[in-house]
């Protein structure tokens, strides 16, 4: 690891970790709290995701739709408007709403095989970002003079890597740069997740195997045809079996780097808390 122990983490002048693990136990607010101290750089994913990997993508599908519409079609073939998204720390809703929900079209769904398509630009994108972590902790200090370094991962990170491979090509890269801090959280938390994701379900990415044995099995259940699922309603069916697939894969990972609970993060008020929470992390490890 980065950091051999407690000691050697207070007394190291750059401190640089990459923290994973569900969305919605607090790695954005983990890195917004750093962020506010002045000394640290946030590196978001997703922000690194929408504006550089996957801009282009979703500002033409904008386009797409605007084209439909006479007014707008006239105006953009003049050049007389100009449309693009307007992604930000806190409006990340530009790729969720790429990356889109599979179902009728009539609900707002995407055919499966256009929603596989965009799977797999999210998967390569994220990828890309996620290697880009070590020049942007280079480029945060030598640039901008910031010396310690936050990697905001999205949810998804565990399907892109082979946990049980000591040798996994991305952990090994992202655990030379920074230490892997994996945010656990307890069974009241998923249920929390769960009753939340169902009030308000939002695009995930899957991996592609699971996707399609989740697919197949929602329509086998329901016997409906795929032409005509409620988006919404297939992602909330599939959203307790995706936190199930991932949890054992998160806890896999967490040997590259250290585990903290989602309580302890919550608890956070500052950059010492922080500090002190990843040194008793560490002491744990090794105890």
């Amino acid at each position: 690891m980065l950091y051999r122990d407690a000691d050697h983490w207070r007394a190291a002048t750059q401190k640089r970790v990459l923290v994973y693990g569900m969305s919605g136990l607090g790695k954005t607010h983990l890195s917004t709290t750093l962020r506010g101290a002045g000394t640290w750089f946030h590196y978001s994913i997703d922000y690194r995701i929408g504006t550089r990997y996957m801009g282009e993508l979703i500002a033409d599908n904008a386009k797409a739709e605007a084209m439909k519409v006479p007014f707008l079609r006239e105006l953009l073939m003049s050049d007389s408007i100009y449309i693009g998204s307007n992604i930000t720390f806190d409006n990340l809703s530009p790729v969720s709403t790429y990356l889109g929900k599979p179902g009728a079209s009539e609900k707002g769904g995407l055919p499966i095989d256009e929603y596989r398509r965009r799977q797999e630009q999210f998967r390569r994108s994220e990828l890309s970002a996620l290697n880009d972590t070590g020049y942007f902790a280079e480029r945060a200090q030598a640039l901008y003079g910031y010396p310690n370094f936050i990697c905001d991962t999205g949810g998804s990170i565990c399907e892109w890597v082979n946990p049980n491979d000591d040798y996994d090509a991305l952990m090994t890269t992202l655990s030379s740069v920074c230490l892997p801090v994996w945010i656990k959280g307890d069974a009241a938390h998923t249920a929390a997740l769960i009753e939340r994701f169902d009030r308000a379900p939002k695009p995930m990415a899957y991996q592609p195997a699971f996707l399609l044995e989740c697919w197949n099995a929602y329509l086998a259940q329901t016997g409906t045809d795929a032409a005509k699922v409620d988006p919404d309603a297939f992602v909330r069916w599939t959203y307790a079996r995706a936190l199930a697939h991932r949890q054992p894969r998160y806890e896999a990972m967490a040997r590259w780097g250290v585990t903290v609970t989602a309580d302890e993060v919550a608890s956070l008020k500052g950059e010492a808390d922080f500090t002190a929470l990843i040194a008793t992390a560490l002491e744990r490890r090794v105890g």
